[in-house]
């Protein structure tokens, strides 16, 4: 789908990579609506675009209220007379610990964002975007959603919800307008540890990360250049891709490669 003249809703538009998808699909002559917790967070997104601000509207939306979320689809419907595409990117991680560890209000706080948040956006506007000649579900999961990551167990487990839920709604939605994308994630530089209000993991005396990160820009403009194309699965960073394979081919090594460069950031 071509994002030019189209109307896409994009959540937690307010920083990292939804604010960089917001800001290049502004560039590609899209009109969006960008939906974030954060008012601050939301004010900055609309001055990063500049003159193409006029494109752009900003909503504070919780998007785990699924009374908001219904009456925010009204809204931005009746606002713009039609949307073309949702990106559900809104998304937080655990703190880095094990399950025996984590808090159930962090269980039910990351299952409620991940998970529900995505589910609630997902039933508001499929019967807006079943009326358009061409649209787009883009749903963002995670590398931790197609492989095991210790101390973020449950996080994994949200995004491969995520993950299950996009490919059955692709299944579904074969045979109307609607197409459907999954995004697959893998090091990305965001601040998503401090968006979500945990800790990030103790590194030892000496141990800097030798990940290469993606940056939020570019990532923004493969999942953006993946629409366009209309890819149904797209990986982002070459991290991503290299880990669905090993997984898919070696599942136990996979995990345990993982689980090595894991542990030294996680308490006994």
């Amino acid at each position: 789908m071509q994002v030019n003249n189209k109307v896409i809703i994009v959540t937690g538009g307010g920083n990292g990579i939804g604010r960089e998808m917001v800001l290049n699909l502004l560039n590609k002559g899209a009109k969006v609506a960008a939906v974030d917790m954060r008012e601050p967070a939301l004010i900055e997104t609309f001055k990063l675009a500049g003159n193409k601000s006029t494109n752009l509207t900003t909503h504070i939306l919780d998007i785990t209220d699924k009374e908001a979320v219904a009456k925010f689809a009204d809204e931005v419907v009746a606002l713009y007379g039609k949307i073309d595409g949702l990106i559900n990117n809104a998304g937080i991680i655990q703190p880095f610990v094990k399950v025996n560890d984590l808090k159930f209000t962090d269980i039910e706080r990351v299952m409620n964002v991940n998970f529900y948040g995505t589910l609630f956006m997902i039933k508001a506007f499929i019967p807006h975007l079943l009326n358009r000649s061409e649209a787009y579900i883009v749903n963002v999961s995670s590398m931790g959603g197609f492989l095991p990551v210790p101390g973020q167990s449950i996080y994994g487990a949200s995004k491969a919800a995520v993950k299950l839920l996009t490919e059955g709604l692709y299944a579904e939605l074969l045979n109307t307008n609607v197409k459907v994308a999954i995004v697959f994630p893998g090091a990305i530089g965001t601040n998503i540890t401090l968006n979500s209000g945990v800790e990030g993991p103790k590194m030892p005396a000496g141990n800097s990360p030798k990940i290469k990160m993606l940056s939020p820009v570019e990532a923004a403009e493969i999942i953006i250049n993946g629409i366009q194309k209309n890819e149904v699965r797209i990986f982002v960073g070459k991290d991503s891709k290299f880990m669905d394979i090993l997984y898919r081919f070696n599942p136990i090594y996979a995990t345990k490669l993982i689980g090595k460069k894991m542990k030294s950031l996680l308490p006994d």
